[in-house]
């Protein structure tokens, strides 16, 4: 049986925390591009957009570098994986500091064709 093929697109380093971003990539799992890219599209979260430009990327890359249709395609994985945290000052009473952790995300999504 032939094997179907794949595309994947990551963005490391965005300024999101996972925890929001795994809230908008579990909408669009298992969902077809035109249906994930209009719940993106539409959705109020900041996550939606970096999850957006992901997910045109890897149809790009499916289209342009193996040659799939785009009109077949679906959202076949999608996840968040936790990036570095940037710690940063907080001032606090007295004198004293508390640590705040911007969190950052790597969002991946891989496309394949039904």
């Amino acid at each position: 049986m032939e094997e179907q093929q794949m595309a994947k697109a990551t963005a490391k380093y965005v300024r999101i925390s996972p925890r929001k971003a795994r809230l908008v990539v579990d909408e669009i799992r298992n969902k077809s591009v035109s249906e994930a890219r209009a719940i993106l599209k539409y959705s109020p979260n900041k996550a939606a957009r970096f999850t957006l430009k992901v997910l045109n990327s890897a149809v790009a890359n499916a289209v342009n570098n193996n040659g799939l249709d785009e009109e077949r395609l679906y959202v076949y994985r999608v996840f968040v994986d936790e990036g570095p945290r940037l710690k940063r000052y907080y001032p606090r009473a007295f004198g004293r500091a508390d640590i705040m952790k911007r969190r950052l995300s790597h969002i991946t999504v891989i496309v394949k064709e039904r």
